[in-house]
Order: structure tokens, then sequence, then C-alpha cells
């Protein structure tokens, strides 16, 4: 049988020798399943990857949920840089209905964006997603969870300079109103608001104040401390 593609002329001259054993890929783990990814449709899985652009100035959170190779769900989380949350905006647009190979030649505006896509596509086509050996992955939706009560990110800001110390801006909780310092001045608690849960109160018809007190926390041992000071301003 002749090849259908150009051959130089070196090529050309050489005698056929018959291939031995044909070997296929590697069987990979997807959603319970071994599977010979030989196509794009192949893949399948829900897995997260870190992206970051050139100036290192933001970064951006991406979780995928895949099946047969399209995307079939996308939650995109930036950091640090304003203009990525609106680059997110349309990257949420941009991605669902694409194969993940569409997607990892598609411009998602970010550069961010583009290099946790980056990411994804290898960890998912080499079958090391979050759902490898869960049998029929996760359901379109389950990218949400990583968002907790109010579907807001999980953000921790800190700030701290060697001459002040640390500052507790925003933890996993919330908000950070005060932090709580013992006799030597290091922190042993925090005061917070959990935003996702006070916004859904309000959005409920909850009175403001009532929805701010009703979800004002407090962590470690705040009650304890000796002195008590925002973070914002002291």
């Amino acid at each position: 049988m002749s090849c259908p593609y150009q051959c130089s002329h070196e090529v050309e001259r050489m005698c056929r020798v018959a291939k031995g054993v044909a070997h296929g890929p590697a069987p990979i783990p997807e959603e319970g399943k071994w599977v010979k990814s030989k196509q794009i449709t192949d893949s399948s899985g829900l897995t997260h990857g870190v992206g970051w652009c050139a100036p290192q100035q933001g970064a951006c959170k991406l979780t995928l949920n895949v099946k047969d190779g399209v995307i079939q769900e996308a939650l995109v989380e930036t950091l640090g840089c304003s203009g990525m949350t609106h680059s997110a905006a349309m990257a949420s647009e941009i991605l669902p209905g694409k194969t993940i190979l569409e997607a990892l030649n598609s411009d998602l505006v970010c550069d961010a964006i583009n290099v946790a896509m980056r990411e994804l596509f290898k960890q998912i086509v080499y079958g090391r997603s979050q759902t490898a050996f869960s049998e029929g992955g996760l359901p379109i939706g389950a990218g949400l969870e990583d968002l907790g009560k109010g579907l807001r990110s999980q953000v921790g800001t800190m700030f701290s300079t060697l001459e002040k110390g640390p500052r507790y801006l925003e933890m996993a909780e919330g908000y950070v109103l005060e932090i709580g310092l013992d006799a030597n001045d290091e922190i042993i608690g925090y005061k917070f608001v959990h935003l996702g849960k006070m916004m859904e109160a309000i959005r409920n018809g909850v009175e403001p104040k009532e929805a701010y007190e009703k979800n004002v926390k407090c962590y470690g041992r705040f009650d304890e401390a000796v002195k008590k000071i925002d973070p914002r301003k002291e």
C-alpha cells in the first residue's frame, strides 16, 4: 500500500519491513473505568487546575466537568486582577459545549485562564482527574460544591509587615472584622461575618442589620483576647 503523504526520495527507495505487535495506548482511569484513550471523545472527568498570567499579578482556578470529551460545566475563579473578573465572565460563556481540545485552542480572554486550561487538559487526557476512580463521575453542578454556603469562592487574604506583624483580612469563614490578641500581642482568634450567608439572608427578605448580626461569628479563642483590633485600621 502506497503512503498517502509525500515522502522523501530516501524513504521512497527503502524496502518495506513488516511492523510487529501493535502496541495500543496504556489504559487510564476515567470515572471508574479503564479507558484506552485514542481520541478526545474518550476523555471524561472532573478536575481542577490553576493558571497565572505572564506578569504573575493574578491567578485563576478553573474547574471543569468533562463528559465524552465535551465540557459540560465550568467554574472560573480569579484572584488579584480586576480585569480577570470580566475575562472569567467571558470564559464562562465560551467553555461549555467545547471539546477540551477546542477549549485548549480557544482564546479564553485572559492568560491566567488559558494557562489553567492547559493544566486541566493535561490532567484530563492523562486520567489524573478528581473522578478517576468514581464510577460514573460526578453530576453536572458538582463544581458548585467548592463554593459552599452563599456560593462564594474560598478566599484567604492576609497582610503582614516586619514592623507591625500580620493582619488577617479574609478567611474561608468570611470577612474578618476583628482579630484577638493575647497578653503577648499574638493572634489567638478572630471575629468574622460570613458574607455568603449574610447576602443570602438579605435576598430572602431579612433586614440587612439583622442579617449581618446573625452571621457574625468567632473563631479560636477570640473571647479570651485581652486586646481586639480592626485589622484594616489598627
